[in-house]
């Protein structure tokens, strides 16, 4: 259901949430969240515009989170770069179809849930869940077991 885009971008703010106090590089993250690097770029612009990512340019430059991730829900994330389509009229243009066909209208009603439960779950939530699971960025799972054994 969700792109491709939306699942990088959520990878990629999973990665920048484990806040290290260094502005991380986009050849790490790209590593870490095994988004290909050309395809990262387009999501970091997405991101650093819709205000979630921000940007630091120059030697020891990265990108870190613009806000909490306990005040990043998944629908932000979402609508930063591949935005859920509601069906607001019927796509076929069909003249006879005023209202949504009864097809169309549980369709938008899918969605309607689907961006109530993404607006209801922050990307903190996710990050400090009790699942032994740790989500989308390979390098808390390394850093998790470094803990762990420490």
């Amino acid at each position: 259901m969700l792109s491709k885009t939306a699942d990088y971008a959520l990878r990629t703010v999973a990665c920048l949430a484990r806040d290290t106090g260094e502005p991380a590089r986009a050849d790490a993250v790209a590593e870490q969240t095994q988004v290909p690097r050309r395809y990262l770029n387009k999501v970091l612009k997405d991101l650093v515009q819709a205000g979630l990512v921000q940007s630091r340019p120059g030697p020891g430059g990265g990108y870190s989170l613009a806000v909490s991730a306990d005040e990043i829900t998944i629908l932000d994330v979402v609508n930063a770069v591949a935005p859920l389509e509601r069906i607001r009229h019927c796509p076929l243009g069909l003249p006879s179809h005023t209202n949504l066909c009864p097809v169309h209208k549980e369709l938008d009603k899918a969605y309607a849930a689907t961006e109530e439960a993404f607006s209801r779950v922050t990307m903190g939530q996710l990050l400090n869940s009790d699942s032994r699971t740790i989500p989308l960025c390979d390098v808390q799972v390394q850093r998790a077991a470094t803990q762990s054994s420490a």
